[in-house]
């Protein structure tokens, strides 16, 4: 009987390779099982670029401190928006260069995080939910509306950009590409709040304002790929019915404590001139949670290359 490559779906010639009940060719098992370490070094990259960066504006800011103000001052916090994507989308196609994703299918991605993000997510989140009037009601309060109002949201739709866009495309061939489209929908979801939020504010002092946007796009960014590493394990593996959902959920419980302890860890003591705002701790908290995260899926992605039967040199190198 005939057996067909579950991922390119020719003809196996010869023996198939298994995954479960799934049959692969030797050349797309040979990439399924492949961890591609440019994939890891380009996030850590795109860390420290992106933490870097950041720093250094803040600290220029805080020494020059520019005047802006009405349009400038807009215009300014809009731009510094999209910094965190530009960062770490360019030091990603610098450090993949051996078999960088399709550009066009990565801004796809992130374009649809990024709209979605605003006709859904934030409406759901501040008018169905109207979760701003009273998170802050109490600590119960909060760590619940920031999991299962804002987390869950924003997770889901994060999933979706990905799950009902490039997910049968025959680009998506490699368990890692669930955490490079998992991030870009997520830097395009996280992109699309911090330009919310500057623009609601009529702009940010540049300070605070440059460290909570790449707050939020290292936060999103690494539950985004934590998303996106249950998703490619879905497409090239067996796992049980409820394997999606748990990671679902997994990404919107680290969400929204994430939300939670950073507000904990920005707010000073309140003394006789009331509380204040510190926003470095948050930086530090988004940059040691995003090294984190990611160390771990790529302590994952090795165990299970290890864990599969070897390919064909042939088909290696090939692949």
């Amino acid at each position: 009987m005939e057996v067909k490559c579950c991922v390119c779906e020719a003809p196996v010639q010869g023996e198939p390779q298994y995954m479960g009940v799934r049959a692969y060719c030797s050349r797309c098992y040979a990439k399924v099982v492949r961890n591609r370490g440019s994939v890891w070094w380009a996030s850590l990259a795109g860390l420290a670029g992106l933490v870097a960066f950041v720093a250094l504006v803040a600290l220029l800011a805080g020494l020059i401190r520019p005047h802006l103000q009405g349009f400038g001052l807009l215009a300014a916090g809009v731009i510094l928006s999209l910094v965190p994507a530009l960062v770490w989308g360019g030091l990603f196609y610098l450090q993949d260069a051996q078999e960088p994703e399709p550009k066009h299918m990565v801004l796809s991605v992130f374009v649809l995080g990024a709209l979605l993000a605003r006709a859904i997510g934030m409406p759901v989140v501040n008018d169905v939910f109207r979760l701003p009037e009273w998170i802050g009601a109490s600590p119960l309060y909060h760590i619940l509306g920031a999991i299962l109002v804002a987390g869950f949201t924003q997770q889901f739709l994060i999933y979706a950009a990905v799950r009902y866009s490039v997910f049968n495309s025959p680009e998506f061939d490699e368990r890692v590409d669930g955490v490079v489209y998992g991030t870009a929908a997520a830097l395009g979801y996280a992109t699309m709040l911090n330009v919310q939020y500057v623009v609601s504010s009529g702009g940010v002092d540049l300070v605070s304002g440059i460290i909570r946007i790449a707050v939020t796009a290292l936060a999103l960014a690494s539950f985004g790929g934590l998303s996106g590493y249950f998703l490619g394990r879905c497409k090239f593996e067996d796992e049980p019915v409820w394997w999606m959902p748990a990671g679902l959920t997994l990404a919107a419980v680290l969400d929204g404590l994430f939300t939670y302890v950073r507000g904990e860890v920005t707010t000073t003591a309140v003394g006789l001139r009331g509380g204040g705002y510190n926003p470095w701790p948050g930086l530090l908290l988004g940059a040691g949670v995003t090294a984190l995260t990611f160390g771990v899926l790529f302590y994952l992605m090795r165990r299970l290359e290890h864990s599969a039967a070897p390919a064909p040199v042939a088909a290696i190198e090939e692949a």
